[in-house]
């Protein structure tokens, strides 16, 4: 199977945030970001495996600022590292200013997508071999948040988390 590049992947849902996908302060609801980022994540996902997929968890979003009514949003998902059957989806969400056209990044999260068969078995997908400073950065983090995920849910005992590990312990 043939290693892929995390550009190979690569998915951008662009659209205008209406007053009816906002909260009383005129801002985009969470939960509608959330699904927007969700789609672009599993679209990503089946780029890179070609297969059915299906969200494994959201491991970390950051509202870091609010989405206003009007604004025209980006979402940008790619896959950041690929693991027997799972694979992580880093997604940046951008706006742009009305006026100049620039963009400003406003949240990011990290999904967890697995690839299945028409039973809903996980298959093996392709591995992915990062090219740019970013996405080398994001590739070799992969591995540390999937051991803290499994500690903190108790699938995996925290001795056996040795990239974890290695964080803590002198060099």
């Amino acid at each position: 199977m043939r290693a892929k590049t995390p550009s190979e992947s690569l998915t951008v849902l662009t659209d205008l945030v209406l007053p009816g996908e906002t909260n009383f302060l005129d801002n985009l609801f969470g939960g509608e970001l959330l699904a927007r980022m969700d789609r672009a994540c599993s679209i990503a996902a089946r780029r890179h495996s070609r297969r059915t997929v299906v969200t494994a968890s959201v491991n970390h979003v950051a509202f870091n600022n609010s989405v206003p009514v009007g604004s025209v949003v980006t979402i940008e998902a790619k896959v950041s590292r690929a693991f027997r059957s799972s694979m992580e989806i880093y997604v940046d969400v951008w706006i742009e200013d009305r006026q100049s056209g620039a963009k400003t990044k406003v949240n990011e999260g990290i999904y967890t997508f697995v690839a299945v068969d028409e039973t809903g078995k996980p298959v093996q997908i392709p591995q992915i071999e990062p090219e740019t400073d970013l996405e080398k950065e994001r590739y070799d983090g992969a591995l540390r948040r999937k051991q803290l995920s499994l500690v903190l849910a108790g699938r995996m005992k925290p001795d056996d988390a040795t990239e974890l590990k290695a964080l803590f312990t002198a060099k």
